[in-house]
């Protein structure tokens, strides 16, 4: 008679930690190749990996775990004991890289059938000729698109002899950018924001879109009424030494640009920094990936309830790579509980290895004989070479949720940040609760990519809209009537986009916020949006539909059925 099994308690865990994405390599060859030529193939997947390894971070610079087998599939046993490997590592992206011809169905089909079927898989080769891995890598790549499921090709190139061959530089770069886009697809599903209030000041395009988020990018809402929070501001339900320790922080770094004319201004900035800490705690507790606080109306302007002091600060230093305890994660934040906006961020923080977001306003286009018009009268000079005068501006600025790293240039000391950054009064006939805002002019010369998700009924489907953009300086005049033209106590940021004409900027916003991350290859996010089924909405005269060095190629999937737009159409959202 059979031993009784018995079920086995599982030991308990204290802390409830995400799962961090683990990247498996691998690949496959031919049973038939000298073992010369097997021992090299051992030796690109070690070089995939290590090539892979310590340059994929998460936000908080994490490095993203990196696996490989040195077992070659030549047929359906080694995918079998590979995908057990995986399996037992907690591998959820595959990179194959091969070297030899090998039988698709039999080898890399085999493996990667044990996989959920939203497994990102990319397969990177060298050009070479002898065995050639170039040849299945076609072979593989147009076997899983024609079942339907998206596969990433990189052929790049490697020497096609030698037992220990180097990737090249383009190769590489092609590969851990679309590690990035696989990380950040894989590793927020599951996760969970949490956004305090309800629907975004009325805005339609800020909504929470429950079910299309959860169906789209598998992320969780969580919504927490504002009451908690007047309640826990109320009761002092926060680390009261910690407040003194951050407002002593602010007294260090802003001192007298610190504005407390307004009543009761030093107790209202108090009760300000005691917002971060409240949601800071709160979402730490539910391990929460970002956020986003609604303010208007309620909170801080509705004079039929007791307006509250405004949380700028907080939102800003949610956004920042630092606060009073020093270096820290950017934790996404949308002010005016936008989230769309915070999805934007959130996603492009994950893409750049946790760069921090600009929230801003879609303010006023200065288009370029308007703002040409403006210097003339204030007798401000300028050249072809201005390229403020030449293309026109975007005047980003919104009241919270500004990174304070944005004060400064990427890589910039804390020192060298704050000492741009100033605190005035917060506007009362907008804000009647008071407070402080957090105002700056962020440095020009920054370059990322600034865009915006959109939502529609209609497909079911997100889109972004984007363009790669860079700031710029303006002369002081200048920038002083422009900022006054607009809100003066609000952070600016004068932004150019690089294709955009501001006939066709203005025209397509698709929200009156959007949002900039500096140093985010465009290939990165192209490469999520493949894998998320995002539409792509680059709608420039001036953009090339392809640009070599700039671009990723389009997945075979999408040329198969249609382009890019009509596969995402086809493809399931849930």
């Amino acid at each position: 008679m059979a031993k009784k099994v018995r079920a086995v308690r599982l030991a308990n865990i204290r802390k409830a930690e995400p799962k961090v994405p683990v990247i498996g390599v691998f690949a496959a060859c031919d049973p038939r190749v000298d073992e010369a030529s097997r021992t090299r193939s051992k030796n690109i997947v070690k070089m995939a990996a290590d090539t892979i390894s310590d340059s994929v971070v998460l936000p908080d610079k994490t490095p993203v775990p990196v696996v490989y087998s040195e077992i070659l599939i030549d047929g359906e046993v080694q995918a079998d004991i590979v995908a057990r490997q995986f399996r037992k590592a907690g591998v959820d992206i595959l990179v194959c890289v091969p070297d030899t011809w090998a039988f698709p169905q039999l080898t890399g089909i085999s493996l990667l059938q044990q996989f959920p079927k939203d497994t990102p898989i990319n397969i990177t080769c060298g050009n070479s000729a002898p065995k050639p891995g170039v040849v299945y890598a076609h072979a593989l790549t147009g076997a899983i698109s024609q079942y339907g499921r998206m596969v990433t090709l990189n052929v790049g190139t490697w020497p096609d002899t030698g037992a220990n061959p180097v990737m090249t530089k383009q190769t590489s770069t092609r590969l851990i950018d679309w590690c990035y886009a696989a990380v950040t697809a894989i590793g927020l599903r599951g996760r969970r924001v949490v956004v305090f209030g309800h629907d975004s000041m009325g805005m339609e395009t800020a909504l929470a879109h429950i079910l299309p988020t959860r169906n789209t990018f598998g992320l969780e809402i969580t919504r927490f009424d504002m009451k908690l929070l007047a309640d826990m501001l109320n009761k002092k339900a926060y680390n009261q030494k910690e407040l003194k320790a951050l407002r002593a922080w602010v007294n260090k770094y802003i001192g007298k640009r610190v504005d407390l004319s307004q009543a009761d201004a030093d107790e209202k900035l108090n009760q300000s920094l005691a917002m971060y800490l409240i949601m800071r705690d709160l979402m730490s507790n539910l391990n929460a990936a970002g956020g986003g606080f609604m303010n208007q109306l309620e909170w801080g302007s509705d004079l039929r309830g007791i307006p509250l002091p405004i949380c700028d600060m907080a939102e800003s230093l949610m956004n920042s790579t630092f606060d009073h305890n020093g270096r820290k994660a950017v934790v996404p934040f949308a002010t005016e509980a936008d989230v769309q906006g915070l999805l934007t961020m959130l996603f492009k923080t994950w893409l750049s290895g946790g760069n921090p977001p600009l929230f801003m306003d879609f303010r006023k286009v200065w288009e370029p004989w308007e703002i040409q018009k403006l210097a003339k009268k204030l007798k401000v000079k300028f050249t072809t070479k201005d390229a403020w005068a030449q293309r026109g501006i975007v005047d980003g600025d919104n009241s919270g949720s500004a990174s304070l790293d944005w004060a400064g240039n990427p890589g910039d000391s804390i020192t060298n940040i704050m000492k741009n950054v100033s605190l005035p009064g917060a506007e009362l006939y907008y804000f009647p609760g008071g407070g402080n805002s957090v105002t700056f002019v962020s440095p020009g010369g920054i370059e990322g990519i600034a865009s915006r998700l959109a939502y529609s009924t209609l497909n079911g489907m997100f889109s972004l809209i984007w363009d790669e953009a860079f700031t710029v300086d303006l002369p002081g005049k200048l920038a002083d009537a422009i900022a006054n033209s607009s809100n003066v106590t609000w952070p600016h940021t004068w932004i150019v986009p690089k294709y955009a004409g501001m006939t066709e900027y203005k025209q397509y916003a698709p929200a009156n916020h959007f949002h900039m991350t500096w140093n985010l290859p465009v290939a990165r996010l192209q490469y999520w949006m493949d894998l998320t089924g995002v539409l792509s909405v680059a709608p420039w005269a001036a953009r090339p539909k392809f640009i070599e060095g700039v671009d990723r190629p389009q997945p075979l999937i999408h040329l198969i059925n249609g382009g890019e737009d009509a596969y995402k159409a086809l493809r399931p959202r849930s």
